[in-house]
């Protein structure tokens, strides 16, 4: 491990040296937030603004954050050599190992790009992972006609117009024109260009992760992710359809899905409070922070009493199998003042804010 400073690392993996930065210290036997950023981003521009809100503060005084940038995406990161194969999704998951050996198990905070590596991490190695945080998932690979479109979009658009198109619906394209340009002007220009072109090539390589929804009676060999699982979407984000379509695969006991309204495809950047004040929760049914302030979302009370029941599993009087949480479909309003409100299941809860 290459420590360049009190808050910067890079551990030796099979694939080069990758760039970790620490927020905090880990706090005994509490798990450690780990994050991995998307394609065109590194993790500046991914998660500052979501780390550095003043309401994520609470949450950074109960964990320590590391986050892991992808092979040459930090920033001032020199061109990979041209001998340098870059890692598939796969193989990036086995680069997290290494931090994670550091900070033992951890809670995965990830954008759409690296929630293969995050659920490939909890499958290949569970004692590592107590619980996963996913913004715009997709479990599948892509498609035939997705890459006939992706090769046609590479002949006539460059480089940063393909990842703005996968981070950001049509409707933010053509109507948040200074938001567009913020993250035009950090994909060209905080992002090494050569060594983007092949993390967006591994990504677009990606296989279908093969996760399956627990069925009674069903394949006992099924992959399957039990740890607890928030995901999250914005409804105007360009992959809403495939985050539906995941969440139709995860385990329902255990996980969160949350669509959040007025919002595009970086959650993070377009509503950081309300994205935090779910992340609290969503660790609250872990069993951690139970005194946390909760100010912006009002909570069914068939949630609230999901919540509590999770956290006397956690306090340890039942047994490990006992700790499955109940499946919360979930979205966020943003009309103010909003009453609380149920609808569907009886598992199914709304926020509002």
């Amino acid at each position: 491990i290459i420590i360049i400073s009190q808050n910067y690392f890079e551990p030796y993996t099979a694939f080069g040296l990758v760039h970790c930065t620490m927020m905090g210290v880990p706090k005994g036997n509490r798990p450690t937030i780990l994050t991995f950023h998307d394609i065109g981003l590194n993790h500046k521009s991914c998660f500052e603004s979501l780390f550095n809100h003043k309401d994520m503060h609470e949450i950074m005084q109960h964990f320590a954050v590391c986050h892991v940038d992808a092979p040459g995406q930090q920033e001032g990161a020199s061109t990979l050599s041209t001998e340098y194969t870059y890692p598939s999704m796969d193989q990036l998951s086995e680069t997290l190992p290494m931090a994670c050996l550091l900070i033992h198990r951890n809670v995965s905070f990830a954008q759409i790009t690296i929630f293969f590596c995050m659920c490939l991490l909890k499958l290949k190695h569970p004692d590592m992972v107590e619980g996963l945080v996913l913004i715009n998932l997709s479990a599948h690979a892509e498609g035939f006609l997705e890459r006939a479109a992706q090769k046609i979009t590479s002949w006539t658009h460059a480089l940063p117009d393909t990842v703005i198109s996968h981070l950001f619906g049509k409707e933010e394209i053509q109507n948040n024109h200074e938001l567009i340009s913020t993250f035009r002007h950090l994909i060209t220009n905080n992002i090494n260009q050569s060594n983007l072109q092949q993390f967006v090539k591994s990504y677009k390589s990606r296989r279908n992760l093969e996760i399956e929804r627990p069925v009674q009676g069903g394949n006992l060999n099924a992959r399957m992710l039990q740890c607890p699982a928030l995901l999250i979407v914005g409804d105007n984000s360009p992959v809403v359809d495939a985050v539906v379509d995941s969440n139709s695969r995860m385990n329902p006991t255990t996980t969160t899905f949350l669509k959040m309204a007025d919002c595009g495809g970086l959650p993070q950047v377009d509503q950081p409070g309300k994205l935090i004040e779910a992340f609290k929760y969503f660790i609250q049914g872990m069993g951690y922070m139970p005194s946390a302030s909760m100010t912006r979302l009002a909570r069914s009370r068939t949630a609230s009493n999901s919540s509590m029941e999770r956290n006397r599993n956690r306090s340890g009087t039942n047994t490990d199998e006992q700790r499955g949480r109940s499946h919360t479909d979930v979205s966020m309003e943003s009309t103010p003042g909003a009453e609380h409100s149920s609808s569907g299941p009886t598992h199914s809860a709304e926020l509002s804010c």
